[in-house]
């Protein structure tokens, strides 16, 4: 698997979600940014295991991704957050990045991947970046595919 093009495809699919009237667009990228528009969704950190069958005919990835939500009102920032990390609705990331596994069949982020799964939130906190505050959270994303490509 060629670990950018699936960064940036996770991000394109985070990308679909549709936030509240007044929020304005997600923003969203494949890589820890230096600077963020808020609200922003990225790809930041990933562990790799290797061979998780023979003849590196499978791999499987842990992405921690981040999505970042402006703290101008704290109970505000946190219902859209809140939004955004149910496991269903229009601004779900569950939902919009898991949309990217293509049909019954299909390989997963426009054939990438075998598959991918949304497995968990973690890190519901205050975060700091390039000095600024945000109120965000982390989805941890497991992505298995070929491991010889």
């Amino acid at each position: 698997m060629q670990i950018s093009s699936i960064r940036a495809a996770i991000a394109a699919a985070a990308s679909t979600v549709v936030l509240p009237d007044g929020i304005g667009k997600l923003t969203c990228t494949g890589y820890t940014p230096d600077s963020v528009v808020a609200p922003h969704f990225f790809v930041a950190e990933y562990t790799q295991d290797y061979d998780r069958a023979m003849r590196r005919s499978l791999d499987e990835l842990e992405f921690t991704c981040r999505v970042l939500v402006s703290r101008s009102d704290d109970q505000a920032s946190q219902r859209i957050l809140d939004g955004m990390l149910s496991g269903a609705g229009t601004a779900s990331l569950k939902t919009a990045i898991e949309a990217a596994r293509g049909a019954p069949g299909e390989y997963a982020l426009g054939g990438l991947a075998h598959d991918l799964h949304v497995m968990r939130v973690q890190g519901y906190r205050w975060y700091e970046h390039e000095g600024a505050q945000f109120v965000g959270a982390e989805l941890i994303v497991k992505v298995i595919g070929d491991g010889s490509s």
